[in-house]
C-alpha cells in the first residue's frame, strides 16, 4: 500500500466511523440521495433562474455548467474505473461500481462556484457537507473527493466568462 492509499484508507476510515452515529448517518445518506446525478445542484440552477428573473441566462449557463461538470466525471469514471472502497461497509448504494472521481464531489463544486458567483453563498457550505457525506456513507477514497471537487471547481472557472454572458446579455 502506497503512502496515498494508506492516507486515503486512514482518512476514510476515520470519517465513516462517524456514520455510527445514527442522526451524522441520516444527514450524510440525505445528502448522498439528493446529490444523485446532480439533481440538487440542477434544482437549485433551475429555481434560481425561476426566481432571478435579470439573470435568468447566468443562471441557466451555470446549471449547464454543473450537469456539464458532472458528464466530465462520468466519463472519468468510465476510463479510470477505480474500484469503490472495500475495507468499510457503505451506508448507501450507489449508481455505479466507479469510484474516481466522486461525480457528487465534481457536481457541488461545479455548483458551489457557479452558483456562489451569482450570490447563492450558501452552496458552498452544502456542497462541502455533500463532499464529506461521500466519505462518512463509505463510498469514495478521499482522493476520489478531491479530485471530482478540483474537477467541478475547474469546470466551472472555465467555463465562468461564458456564464457571465448570460448575465449581461
Amino acid at each position: 500500500m502506497d503512502e496515498l492509499d494508506d492516507l486515503d484508507h486512514r482518512i476514510l476510515s476515520a470519517l465513516h466511523a462517524r456514520g455510527a452515529d445514527p442522526r451524522v448517518a441520516r444527514v450524510a445518506c440525505a445528502l448522498s440521495w439528493a446529490g444523485e446525478h446532480g439533481a440538487l445542484w440542477l434544482a437549485a440552477g433551475v429555481v434560481g433562474a425561476a426566481v432571478d428573473g435579470s439573470r435568468r441566462g447566468a443562471w441557466l449557463r451555470a446549471t449547464a455548467l454543473t450537469a456539464g461538470a458532472h458528464a466530465a466525471s462520468m466519463g472519468v469514471k468510465r476510463i479510470v474505473r477505480r474500484p469503490r472502497p472495500a475495507h468499510v461497509e457503505p451506508l448507501v448504494r450507489t449508481a455505479g461500481r466507479h469510484s474516481f472521481p466522486s461525480s457528487h464531489a465534481t457536481s457541488a463544486t461545479a455548483a458551489a462556484v457557479a452558483y456562489g458567483s451569482l450570490g447563492a453563498y450558501a452552496a458552498a457550505p452544502l456542497a462541502a457537507a455533500m463532499c464529506l457525506s461521500r466519505l462518512v456513507v463509505g463510498v469514495h477514497h478521499p482522493s476520489d473527493v478531491a479530485a471530482g471537487a478540483a474537477l467541478g471547481a475547474a469546470t466551472a472557472r472555465l467555463g465562468a466568462r461564458w456564464m457571465r454572458e448570460g448575465h449581461h446579455g
